[in-house]
């Protein structure tokens, strides 16, 4: 079955919950690169649902049906006839490609590596030879706890930016942003040194996430915070500085210019406690995967997708910036949370030039597999 639909997804943040930045940190962005020409499809966004795509009592996935998945979405952001031709749109056999997966919930919320290997899977079939091939996160322990290289051919590299925790040696030294926000000693954040040393293509793969700082964890905060040293200082005390650290982060070049691609897996996603699975009531399961290569119009999609599940589910709105709901750690009442939420920082990014925030704007297309 196929189902085409032009977008009619519903505005989510209610006016009693919106805020205007006016507190923005005094940021200083270093950087010799400058942007790509290539445009991509902006304010285009393609959703493919298949009820098979995972099991919901076991977790399996389902090679076969991501596949298709997959082949669906690309042919249909991209307007190409077969997937081949769709892939090679945006990769050539020549290029040096690194896939960002999401690993800072695994092993119980990750970027899945089925979906990671039917994306080197199509990347091989471009041409892209496996030793240029990446994944990569910042966080061994994480990307480790994945086991992707049971999937994938051998010779794809598997990269951890940060062997040890706090480690700078795979950041590059002459490409970050400054900025001090709390009096913290260590005010830079350096981007990783394979982004602007190396890769030539990146592929952005999150998931669908709550975020007891952002509000979601989407395209966005996963190329941000995924790529640079030092973020987490952004979130540490209860008003945080989510709002506009990740897009300015994401709007750095040579990142913002070399992310050429963003396929979210939400075959599982997770409503309360992000990016950690808290409880296993927290789960659920969108089984869909989104295409697109416009960051902000896929995370304000996101947001409808979070912001309806915990609707239904009697939670706060990720939009509440009431006070009464804070508390000094996480927690797994789904209507207490240890900071004022963020999701703001999606529309701050459309600002920065990353992508379409309106909702009326945006060109979605739906998919039933």
């Amino acid at each position: 079955m196929q189902r085409r639909a032009f977008l009619q997804w519903s505005a989510v943040a209610p006016a009693a919950f919106a805020t205007v930045t006016t507190d923005i940190p005094k940021y200083r962005t270093v950087s010799k690169y400058q942007p790509h020409p290539y445009k991509g499809f902006p304010a285009s966004v393609v959703s493919v649902h298949s009820a098979k795509s995972i099991d919901e009592a076991t977790e399996k996935v389902d090679p076969q049906t991501v596949r298709q998945m997959i082949e669906r979405g690309m042919t249909a952001l991209t307007g190409e006839s077969t997937p081949a031709a769709a892939w090679k749109r945006f990769f050539a056999p020549s290029d040096v490609v690194g896939i960002k997966v999401n690993c800072s919930g695994a092993p119980r919320i990750m970027s899945h590596p089925v979906v990671v290997a039917d994306i080197v899977r199509n990347l091989l079939a471009v041409g892209v030879k496996p030793e240029q091939i990446y994944i990569y996160e910042r966080f061994p322990d994480q990307l480790e706890s994945v086991k992707y290289g049971k999937y994938i051919d051998q010779k794809v590299n598997i990269h951890a930016v940060e062997m040890s925790r706090g480690s700078i040696l795979n950041y590059d030294p002459e490409t970050f942003v400054e900025v001090n926000f709390f009096g913290e000693e260590d005010t830079r954040s350096n981007l990783v040194r394979l982004v602007s040393e190396k890769f030539t293509k990146i592929i952005n793969v999150p998931n669908m996430k709550d975020h007891g700082a952002a509000g979601v964890t989407g395209c966005l905060k996963n190329i941000a915070y995924g790529n640079f040293s030092n973020v987490a200082r952004s979130h540490a005390h209860e008003k945080t500085n989510t709002k506009t650290f990740i897009g300015t982060l994401a709007s750095m070049e040579p990142l913002k210019s070399k992310t050429v691609l963003n396929i979210m897996d939400g075959l599982k996603g997770i409503w309360h406690g992000g990016p950690f699975q808290l409880k296993n009531e927290f789960g659920f399961f969108p089984k869909k995967m989104m295409f697109g290569t416009d960051m902000v119009a896929m995370d304000r999609l996101l947001i409808d997708v979070i912001e309806n599940k915990r609707k239904a589910e009697h939670a706060r709105s990720v939009w509440d910036r009431s006070r009464d709901q804070l508390i000094t750690s996480r927690s797994s009442d789904p209507n207490k949370n240890q900071f004022i939420r963020e999701p703001g920082h999606i529309e701050y990014a459309a600002g920065l030039g990353l992508g379409e925030y309106d909702i009326n704007k945006i060109r979605l297309q739906e998919f039933e597999i």
